[in-house]
């Protein structure tokens, strides 16, 4: 029994750690944010282009930044979640 705990928690290291490095991409406006969020959901990095906002109406910016915020993180929750899935279901046997 205890083998099976041990390689359980083995188990959801890898997959923690895969998920660390897991990088999900998504834009809004065409093109005009970009964001960049990890399978822990932490933001990793925002590109603006420039050449498509326009500084008179930002608006549109936090808007776009909002959407792409908003998509990026539960793109990355769904990554996590299809992740860890198979675990779930085994950390009831180890009394946690």
């Amino acid at each position: 029994m205890a083998f099976d705990q041990v390689k359980m928690m083995n188990n959801l290291r890898k997959a923690q750690n895969e998920l660390k490095k897991e990088i999900i991409e998504v834009e809004a406006g065409d093109g005009a944010v970009v964001v960049q969020v990890t399978g822990e959901l932490k933001i990793k990095n925002i590109s603006i282009d420039p050449e498509q906002v326009d500084l008179d109406d930002i608006e549109q910016l936090e808007h776009w930044l909002e959407i792409a915020l908003r998509d990026g993180l539960a793109k990355a929750q769904e990554v996590a979640a299809e992740k860890m899935k198979p675990l779930m279901g085994s950390l009831g046997n180890l009394g946690l």
